[in-house]
Parts: structure tokens; sequence; C-alpha cells
């Protein structure tokens, strides 16, 4: 039985071989702050900035929500739950649970993106 027709046997395949590549410790470019190591963590700062950003014109873009559909359409005002009227209940109740999921979402996004700097620091 011929290596070919064994489905058992395995063979590695390689595209393309390195020569002389040269190991870049990024891990002690950023401990000594060279300019290498410096990028890196402005990128990290930069994405960290983006990501704060973002976040913060989604929630805002919300919270703007509220009061222009209020005022756009004045029925909303008249409805009220529980004796408070919907506007001033939604201003004063379901802002919280908006800012608490912000709060989430930026603080598992940001350890995503300080885990993907170490990821590239270590390898």
């Amino acid at each position: 039985m011929s290596a070919q027709s064994d489905p058992s046997a395995r063979q590695r395949v390689v595209l393309a071989h390195r020569h002389g590549a040269r190991i870049v410790r990024t891990r002690v470019e950023v401990q000594e702050q060279t300019e290498v190591g410096d990028a890196m963590i402005q990128g990290l700062v930069r994405a960290q900035l983006g990501l704060a950003i973002r976040l913060a014109v989604v929630a805002a873009g919300l919270l703007c929500a509220i009061p222009l559909l209020t005022t756009l359409f004045p029925a909303l005002s008249a409805y009220s739950v529980w004796g408070i009227r919907l506007p001033w209940l939604v201003m004063g109740g379901a802002v919280y649970p908006l800012l608490l999921i912000t709060g989430w979402v930026f603080v598992r996004r940001a350890e995503r993106n300080e885990q993907d700097f170490t990821d590239l620091v270590d390898d």
C-alpha cells in the first residue's frame, strides 16, 4: 500500500520558507519605550479613545432622541404609567439601564482591546 492511497498518511505542505527572518522582540520594545513600542502603545490608546467616542455618541444620540420624540409627537406626553407621565418615566428610569449597558459594553470591548494588545506583545 503506497502513501498516496493511504488516507491516514499526512504530508506537510509549506508554501514559503522564511530565510533570515528577524525576530521581533515586541515586549522589549514596549518596556524600553522604543519608537516601535511607543507606536504600539499609541495604537492601543487610539483604539480605546475611538471606542469611548463611538459609545458616547451612541449613548448621547439615544438620550437626545427621547426629548426629541416627545417634541415631535406631543401625544406621547399625554400617556402616564402609574400616575407618572411617560417622558418623565423614560428620562428618570430608562436612562440608567442604557448607561449601565453602555458601560458594560465599554468595559468588555476595552478589555478585548487590551487582550489583543497583550497577545500582540507576547507573540
